[in-house]
Parts: C-alpha cells; sequence; structure tokens
C-alpha cells in the first residue's frame, strides 16, 4: 500500500496540472477546441514520458508550470485567459519595487501561495525519484516514440511548407462546399473582430485567404517544397498547443522570445539616433508634460465639441481647457496612429513598419525630464510592439492591462495610481504619458456599472454579435456611455495634477474614431475610410502655473486652436509645450507657437488623400479626395 503512494501522489498531481486549461468550463465559461487541447496533452505527456523512461528524470522541466500556476489560475479566474507574452513582458519588466507597489499587501499572498507551489513541485520529484513502478517500459517506449516522431514531423512539414485545400469529391460539391465554407470564415472572422483587437485591426484578413481548407507555410527555411496533403494534416496547431499545461507554457516562451526579438529588430533602426534636445530655459523649476492617447474616440460624440447627449459633464466645468475641433489622424489603427502622434513620423508613411528615429520622449530625456509611459493597452502583439518601441524609451514603463482587449481588461483608472506615483517622483522635471483603452470595442466593458446611463446598452452582455443591426441602438448608447467614462476619468487625471501647484500641461489627442453603423451605413468599428474615424477629439489643459511661466504659449494656443490640424503637429507641439528645443526642429508645426502655419493633411482613403481637398460621400461618410479637373 505504502508503494503506491507515491505513485498515486505523482499521477494526482500531473492530473491536476493537465486539468488547469479546462477551468473555464468549472467556472461556467466556454473553452473553444477542448478536444484539441485534450489531444495536445496526451501527446505530450506520452512523448516526454517516452523519451526520458520516468517522472525522475523528466520532473524538472515542470519546474516553471509549478511555480507559474498560481498566476494561471489567478488569470484564468478573472481575465479568462492564461499567461500570455503581454504578461510575460510586463513580469520580464517589472522591477520588485514596481512589484511591491502594485500588489501591495497581496504580494505576500503570492508570495506564499507560490512558495506552497515550489514545496508541492520538490514533493512530486521526492516521489518520483523514490519510486519506479512508473518508468514505461522499453517495447512501450519504442512504439510511443515512433508515433510521436511521425506526427512531429508531419507536424512541422504542415507549419513550414503549408497544408493543401482538401479534394473536391464531385464538380457540384465544392461549389457548394466553398461557399459554405466561405459564410462560415466571414461569421467567424466577424464574432473574432469584436473581441480580438488583431482582427478588429485587420479587415482584409479574410481577403487574404487563398484557397478555402488550405494552409499557407511559415516557410523559415526558404526551401519551396508541395504542401502536406490534406488528409494528413495533424488538426490541432500551435495556438492549441500554447494553451496546454503544462508543456504549453514553453511555446508561451518561445513566443515571447519572439516577440522580443521583433521588437529588437524594430528599435533597432534607430537605436543610435539622439535629437540633442534641450530646454531652452535651463533651469530646475518644477514642471510636469502629460500626453494623454485615447482609444477609438469619435469628435462628434463629445458634448465639448456639440453633442446633444452630455457626455463631458465633468471637462465642460475645466477652467484652462482648450478643445481643438479640427483634428484628423492619419490612419484609422492605433499601430499605425500612434507613431504619427508621438515621433516625426509622416503621416504617408505610416503603414510602414519601424522608424529610424526615436520619439518626443527621448527628447524629454535629453532635456533632462524623468519620463514615464503608463499604458492600460498590452505591450506585445502584432498590433501592440510597434508601439512599444517608443514606450520603451521612457524611463519608467508599466503596462496595467492583464485582461488584454477583453471583458475582463481594466478599466482606466488603474492608470491613476501610478501616475500619483510618478507625480510623487523627486525628479523636477517629469513626463507622463498615458495611454488608455479609452471607447474600445466592446464599448460596455469600458466602464464600470454606474456609467450605464444611456440604455439599452450591452452592459452584461458577454460576446455581442456586433454583425446584427437589431443591437445598433444598444450599440451606440454604450458606446456614449464609455465616453461619459472617459470624462470621468480625465477629469480625475486633471485634479490629480493640480495638486503639486507647478506649471502642468496636459495634451488629450485620440488615435483614431469609430463608425458606429452611422445611418444607412452598414459599417462599424474602424479600419475603414470614413469621416468618424479619421476625425477625432483632442484638447490641452494647463495649470495656473503654467499660464504664468509661458504666457505666450497660452496666447498661442487660443489663437490657434480652431485650425486645421492634424496629429503629425502633436510632436512638435508637445515639445513646444515642455519648451524644448532641438537643431532643425519645426515650430511652424506646433499650434502653441507664433510661428504655427498649416499644412496639408493626408489620411489613408483610397490611398494617401488630401483630407481638406476631399468630399464626403456615400452613406457611411467616406472620405473621397476631389477628382482632378
Amino acid at each position: 500500500m505504502q508503494s503506491r503512494l507515491p505513485t498515486a501522489f505523482i499521477l494526482l498531481s500531473y492530473l491536476i496540472l493537465t486539468l488547469v486549461p479546462f477551468l473555464p468550463l468549472a467556472l461556467g465559461k466556454p473553452l473553444d477546441h477542448a478536444a484539441n487541447i485534450v489531444a495536445m496533452e496526451i501527446y505530450a505527456w506520452l512523448a516526454v514520458w517516452a523519451i526520458f523512461k520516468r517522472p525522475a528524470w523528466f520532473h524538472w522541466l515542470l519546474l516553471p508550470a509549478f511555480i507559474g500556476l498560481p498566476i494561471e489560475v489567478y488569470l484564468l479566474i478573472y481575465y479568462s485567459q492564461g499567461i500570455s507574452t503581454h504578461h510575460l513582458g510586463i513580469i520580464a519588466e517589472t522591477s520588485p519595487r514596481e512589484a511591491m507597489e502594485f500588489l501591495g499587501s497581496t504580494v505576500w499572498l503570492l508570495a506564499a501561495v507560490m512558495t506552497g507551489s515550489i514545496v508541492w513541485f520538490i514533493a512530486v520529484w521526492v516521489a518520483a525519484l523514490r519510486t519506479r513502478a512508473l518508468a514505461m517500459p522499453a517495447q512501450a517506449r519504442q512504439a510511443v516514440l515512433g508515433i510521436v516522431a511521425v506526427l512531429a514531423a508531419l507536424a512541422w512539414y504542415g507549419w513550414e511548407f503549408g497544408v493543401a485545400a482538401p479534394a473536391p469529391a464531385s464538380a457540384s460539391v465544392p461549389a457548394a462546399a466553398s461557399r459554405a465554407a466561405s459564410s462560415a470564415s466571414s461569421a467567424s472572422a466577424a464574432s473574432d473582430d469584436a473581441s480580438d483587437e488583431e482582427e478588429e485591426e485587420d479587415d482584409s484578413s479574410a481577403s487574404n485567404a487563398s484557397v478555402p481548407g488550405s494552409v499557407a507555410g511559415a516557410n523559415r527555411t526558404g526551401k519551396k517544397l508541395a504542401p502536406l496533403p490534406h488528409w494528413l494534416r495533424i488538426p490541432p496547431d500551435y495556438y492549441d498547443f500554447a494553451r496546454t499545461w503544462p508543456f504549453g507554457l514553453a511555446g508561451r516562451g518561445v513566443d515571447f522570445y519572439d516577440e522580443r526579438e521583433h521588437l529588437a529588430r524594430l528599435g533597432q533602426a534607430s537605436r543610435s539616433f539622439t535629437f540633442g534636445a534641450h530646454q531652452a530655459a535651463v533651469d530646475t523649476v518644477p514642471e510636469t508634460v502629460v500626453l494623454v492617447i485615447g482609444e477609438s474616440a469619435r469628435y462628434d460624440r463629445w458634448s465639448l465639441n456639440g453633442y446633444a447627449r452630455d457626455t463631458n459633464p465633468l471637462l465642460s466645468k475645466e477652467t484652462n481647457l482648450v478643445v481643438l475641433p479640427d483634428v484628423v489622424t492619419a490612419v484609422s489603427a492605433t499601430r499605425l496612429s500612434v507613431p504619427v502622434i508621438i515621433s516625426r513620423k509622416p503621416a504617408t508613411q505610416s503603414l510602414e513598419d519601424g522608424f529610424a528615429e526615436k520619439s518626443f520622449i527621448t527628447a524629454y530625456k535629453e532635456a533632462g525630464f524623468r519620463t514615464f509611459w503608463l499604458s492600460n493597452q498590452i505591450s506585445f502583439g502584432q498590433f501592440d510592439t510597434p508601439v512599444s518601441v517608443f514606450a520603451r524609451e521612457a524611463d519608467v514603463v508599466q503596462f496595467m492591462n492583464l485582461g488584454g482587449y477583453t471583458n475582463n481588461s481594466n478599466f482606466d483608472d488603474i492608470l491613476l495610481a501610478p501616475l500619483q506615483h510618478a507625480l510623487a517622483d523627486p525628479a523636477p522635471k517629469k513626463l507622463i504619458v498615458l495611454h488608455t483603452l479609452g471607447s474600445h470595442w466592446n464599448y460596455s466593458q469600458r466602464h464600470p456599472k454606474e456609467f450605464d446611463k444611456w440604455q439599452p446598452s450591452l452592459f452584461g452582455v458577454d460576446k455581442p454579435a456586433y454583425t446584427d443591426l437589431k443591437i445598433k441602438p444598444q450599440m451606440n448608447n454604450s458606446y456614449d456611455n464609455s465616453v461619459l467614462y472617459t470624462d470621468w476619468f480625465l477629469s480625475q487625471a486633471i485634479g490629480k495634477l493640480k495638486a503639486p501647484e507647478q506649471p502642468v500641461s496636459l495634451l488629450y489627442v485620440a488615435d483614431h474614431g469609430q463608425t458606429l453603423y452611422d445611418g444607412a451605413c452598414r459599417l462599424a468599428f474602424h479600419g475603414h475610410n470614413t469621416i468618424h474615424e479619421f476625425r477625432v477629439p483632442a484638447f490641452v489643459w494647463y495649470s495656473d502655473q503654467y499660464k504664468e511661466r509661458y504666457p505666450e504659449k497660452i496666447k498661442q494656443l487660443a489663437r490657434h486652436r480652431k485650425a486645421k490640424l492634424a496629429t503629425e503637429n502633436m510632436f512638435h507641439t508637445l515639445l513646444d509645450m515642455g519648451d524644448i528645443r532641438y537643431p532643425q526642429d519645426r515650430l511652424e508645426w506646433s499650434f502653441v507657437n507664433e510661428g504655427f502655419k498649416l499644412h496639408k493633411r493626408y489620411v489613408d482613403s483610397y490611398g494617401w488623400t488630401n483630407y481638406d481637398n476631399a468630399v464626403i460621400k456615400g452613406d457611411c461618410s467616406e472620405v473621397v479626395e476631389k477628382k482632378k479637373k
């Protein structure tokens, strides 16, 4: 009986680890591709067991899984997702001091739980060393290794060279099957689009598919071989493997490494770049400059800009707040628009990856400012890494959003405590960037219940089908409620900026707008060519002390507030707001400078279109350049 106890303890421990991905089912939440996850876990366990023969020789591989188990369970319970590259990035880049500030007293609970996990790991290893009952027999090992090798080879070949489309059964069947597949693909893409940032920002993804049923290869080797026959394909994919536990954690580690490498490649072009910047008046007078980057905000849904609903009841009461009523963004996607805001990257280069210069953050650092990037967005991913390249120029970088873009995301008030810490930093001169989640879909999940003012709304609705035009009223009400919450958040931030009683200035600008089934338009979200996505809300707020220090800048701000502005103006204006100068600076692009001049405003609508030489056409109010006579 005693000899069986270690065996039972080991098997029970491994079973608990294996069941971790299925925790959402126990919480009453759906789990996609559950069968694939089961298959991948069985495969992984058999492969490892066959290679190492007995647990005593492979248990050490599971140490990261035991240590990460409390975090994985926490994220699954509260954020409906496991550890991702984004979370690994947060862990890797958060200092012990920042972790203590973020976790507070709960850090001791986390330490106790992790200590318990490590003790559990050691206990299982001791049990594995004491028993040979779980050693895989030689003949079984050979058979399993053979099967594992064949399946691994097929999986790798399909990943590298792609999978061919299934052969048609007859002349008539494929057409129907193709139509069905196309319809299913569109429905699936639409559903994913509503819940995932990557799909939302890439409406062309469906059109990029080739033959229905085929899978493109990674082509890492550069060799051209025939794709794997469809009947030999291995159904589970890499994404499903990464969601398994404990071995899927290795896949996430590989993804994290790839993202770090991609980040390094993007940053390589500007690694040695400097502005040679300095502050015009060299002194030690304390001052703070703040940039707030809004998300998916529509100009015409802010009551500050004339909207009938009072979506800005708090900001409308602020003194020293100057609304900028005519600002356009060059492109309606975060990863492309934000670099134009914070660097000298021209609008017409915004579709290209990377940039050979650094952002205004580096210029402020060169001028002696301590810099902060505080974000409620995520740090890694195809649509986030390009922004992170610039974010990492800051002295202090904090990505606070553990829930991604899901219904478990943090509200933007998660940024208020880090903002307070930044303001309390002893450095006399500070630059602070707040990157908000704003009105990102799902709008009803961007605010707490008390801001669910306009109804009926989508509040409490899990994964609403945004393609259903019947929810248009609820969608629009929820969007307005998200703007109402943004108003509250910005008011709270401004309130904290008033406390130091020193020169403080704040610039708010949104990255892009949204289309919301306006009128007869059947489009929603962004990535289109509508005026609702190019025209964005923006304003400047300043303290009384800032006005006293820079009266001429405030005079020019009032003078140019109604000028035709673009997000390209923001880099130059932000530097001018801090009185930062550098060789070949372009003060004519700063709207707080007496030398300000208008320039062409290009938007990515059917090619690069001069916004001020365009007409608004169609049900969706698309921006179309006038034909040359």
